[in-house]
């Protein structure tokens, strides 16, 4: 079952014990109010996968690890977890705990399948770098796709040079997902 969390600007999943993506740092009143909401605890919260690691997807991540969650994170990503530090360290408000990527479960693409599985999740991570060096979208067999911040395919046609987001989608469309879920827009059915 996916729950949808909107606790701030930014579509927050949880798929069977996975967070995918956290929003903005200061929001973590906000996001136990939304999972309470939603029947979640802290507790069911077994790991967290970031789409990408601009602020407003991981602001919420080592805060999320110290109360338990493990970080599944992509090999791909691993040089730019600090991307998002010298951002939110103009804010002293926002008490950001930066992540620590050595207590992380640290997995390439091709070893998804199988680490996912142990989660009784059934699917895969692939990447996708057309909106951020560090993109992934997780891609479930049910046909749910996770993209994060990747351009809808229907934009395609508004790029005078579409060629990287052309690939990522051309790489997500083989699996045959049937909706996607976006990390600022609504979801919306593949056609």
């Amino acid at each position: 079952m996916i729950t949808k969390l909107k606790y701030g600007n930014t579509n927050t999943y949880f798929v069977n014990g996975l967070l995918i993506d956290t929003d903005y740092a200061g929001t973590l009143s906000a996001f136990f109010k939304e999972i309470k909401k939603n029947g979640i605890s802290s507790a069911d919260i077994k790991y967290v996968l970031a789409t990408h690691y601009h602020p407003d997807h991981i602001g919420l991540i080592g805060e999320l690890t110290e109360l338990g969650a493990k970080l599944l994170l992509i090999r791909s990503q691993l040089e730019y977890v600090h991307f998002a530090d010298a951002i939110f360290s103009r804010d002293l408000r926002l008490r950001y705990k930066p992540i620590d990527e050595r207590q992380a479960v640290l997995i390439r693409c091709e070893e998804s399948r199988e680490v996912l599985n142990r989660l009784g999740i059934r699917g895969r991570i692939v990447t996708t770098s057309s909106h951020s060096a560090d993109g992934v979208a997780l891609i479930l067999d049910d046909g749910s796709c996770f993209v994060g911040d990747l351009e809808p395919v229907e934009y395609m046609s508004a790029y005078d040079d579409a060629g990287d987001l052309r690939k990522d989608w051309e790489k997500i469309l083989r699996y045959n997902p049937s909706m996607i879920y976006y990390g600022h827009a609504n979801e919306s059915r593949v056609m």
